[in-house]
């Protein structure tokens, strides 16, 4: 088995902690270190507060290999990461003058003015790795630390999808013995959580790898398997007699995997059978025969 690297994820913003935004950003975070076999043990969010970030990028530090935030880089005064991380690795901060050309650079291409306020963003930590950013004026940075790494991106989404993917994860697997974490998550209907855990059992909930979890959902409940490995097939063929044995035991009430929905495969069985189907919709402005066409416009009479 590979090298099995535990990670949590900072999400920077006081924006968040106010509802006035979903952190959309950790849930893609989460998902991509998970297809690279890295364990998400915390996500924390924090307002932008100098202290109270320090003291979570700290705390996440101590108890994970990496430490992933998000946000915080902008030029404005409440952009307040570059200055945490700084104090958090015990580092000042040093002003990098090809930053700032790269940042002029890319407000030219913008058609843009620079203000005087972006010059913060040269800054970093001390001996940290730069990360350039191409699509984005935000440059993101990686800083080690007694065996820890903080890697620190923007909270533009798109800028931070496109540094992830071709920066942090090529430096993560060179960095790390990255295996993979594979989830397979079987959809049931028509029977409640409490129900479909007794009837799985505990030898199979129990069991350490692969893990078998529950989560309950309007109108169906999801059973999700899922595998550490050391490839993509090795965690398919140990997936592969969970799954048997779960559909042996709940079958039933088994509609689909992954990202089958009801209506779909309802549709599939349907145009399968070669028939047509009546909806009566009362009361719902239409909404039942919209999911139906949605799924399958053939399948409506």
């Amino acid at each position: 088995m590979k090298s099995l690297v535990n990670s949590e994820l900072i999400s920077i913003g006081t924006e968040i902690l106010l509802g006035e935004i979903t952190d959309t950003n950790s849930v893609y975070l989460a998902k991509t270190l998970r297809d690279c076999g890295i364990n998400v043990f915390y996500i924390t969010s924090v307002g932008d507060n100098h202290q109270r970030i320090v003291s979570s990028i700290k705390q996440a530090m101590a108890r994970s290999h990496v430490v992933i935030t998000c946000g915080g880089l902008g030029p404005t005064v409440d952009d307040m990461t570059r200055q945490a991380v700084a104090e958090a690795t015990g580092r000042e901060l040093v002003f990098h003058e090809a930053l700032l050309q790269q940042i002029e650079d890319r407000f030219k291409t913008f058609k843009m003015r620079m203000s005087e306020n972006n010059r913060r963003q040269a800054y970093l930590p001390d001996g940290a790795i730069v990360i350039e950013n191409p699509v984005g004026t935000a440059p993101s940075f990686i800083a080690e630390h007694e065996g820890g790494i903080v890697i620190s991106l923007p909270g533009v989404p798109r800028e931070m999808k496109f540094l992830m993917q071709e920066k942090v994860i090529p430096y993560l697997r060179q960095t790390f013995n990255l295996g993979i974490i594979k989830a397979r998550v079987l959809h049931t209907a028509g029977i409640g959580e409490s129900l479909l855990d007794e009837l799985i059992g505990t030898e199979l909930l129990e069991g350490s790898n692969p893990t078998i979890g529950l989560a309950a959902h309007s109108g169906q409940v999801d059973v999700r398997v899922t595998a550490k490995a050391d490839s993509e097939t090795e965690a398919d063929s140990m997936i592969a007699p969970i799954e048997a044995a779960l559909r042996e035991k709940a079958g039933r009430w088994i509609y689909g995997a992954d990202k089958e929905t009801l209506e779909g495969v309802f549709a599939a069985l349907v145009r399968q059978l070669g028939l047509n189907v009546a909806l009566i919709d009362a009361g719902l402005d239409g909404a039942l025969a919209g999911v139906f066409r949605k799924a399958d416009s053939d399948i409506l009479a």
